[in-house]
């Protein structure tokens, strides 16, 4: 009963903060960033303690795949939320809650079950909070990237009015970008060591794939925020290769798992 109630009321208010925030930005009128940040502060909170529903199962905890996109849906959720006063974020919201929206009807929805017991591995624990943290802060990373490029791309071609546009400043997102990437990118290498610290399989067969695409991901970063400081990248290079780290490590985190749970189950 409780995880019908707390899913409903995560829709509900993700829906409400959706419904609001875009009619703020196809209106070009100024958005009440208190009052998204109420509703959708509601939002997260239900949306948590569905999550803690249907994760804490009678033998184990349940970490389907559709259940760790709603953890990473969250996870951004609340990150932005936060962040909502003090970065330039208004235009990525829309996408935002409605990913929030769409995993916890997901979960609702299409139950889903893969169980596994932290409690007798808590190393493993730790390892996967920081692996969803740092895909989580890499995705917004990613976001951001888009939100640059359509900055960029409107203002080569004139078509962005600077004072009328929701759009925030190509500087201010482009600095925001290479933090959020070193980031993400700084928790991706925690990630990575307590991987090959605490896990004897991370070269298994099974899992091979995995640690190739996420180093392949972390060299990607690396080398990204390496060339920033030593000269600077262009923008579009730097969104290319902002995305190309995210779409590896969506690869690493949920290619195998989307086949084996959803396509073959």
């Amino acid at each position: 009963m409780w995880t019908d109630i707390s899913s409903l009321g995560a829709i509900i208010f993700y829906s409400i903060s959706l419904a609001l925030v875009i009619k703020s930005l196809f209106t070009h009128v100024s958005i009440n960033e208190k009052i998204i940040f109420g509703l959708a502060s509601i939002g997260i909170g239900f949306h948590t303690i569905a999550l803690a529903n249907i994760i804490l199962a009678i033998d184990g905890q349940n970490m389907s795949i559709l259940i760790v996109a709603s953890i990473v849906s969250w996870l951004i959720a609340a990150i932005l939320t936060i962040a909502l006063p003090k970065f330039a974020i208004i235009t990525l919201l829309p996408v935002v809650y409605g990913f929030s929206l769409l995993t916890v009807l997901g979960v609702w929805l299409v139950p889903s079950s893969y169980i596994t017991h932290f409690e007798a591995n808590p190393e493993v624990l730790i390892h996967i909070c920081l692996a969803l943290s740092s895909y989580s802060t890499l995705m917004i990373a990613a976001f951001y990237a888009i939100q640059l490029n359509i900055i960029n791309n409107r203002l080569k071609s004139k078509k962005l009015n600077l004072t009328a546009s929701p759009l925030p400043p190509l500087l201010t997102v482009e600095k925001q970008l290479f933090q959020l990437v070193l980031a993400g990118a700084l928790l991706l290498t925690l990630s990575l060591m307590t991987g090959f610290f605490f896990l004897e399989d991370m070269l298994a067969q099974g899992k091979l794939h995995k640690t190739i695409l996420s180093l392949a991901a972390w060299c990607v970063y690396s080398w990204l925020l390496w060339q920033h400081q030593q000269q600077g990248v262009p923008i579009k290079t730097a969104v290319k290769i902002t995305i190309i780290g995210a779409a590896l490590l969506t690869l690493a985190y949920f290619g195998s798992r989307l086949v084996t749970e959803l396509v073959i189950s």
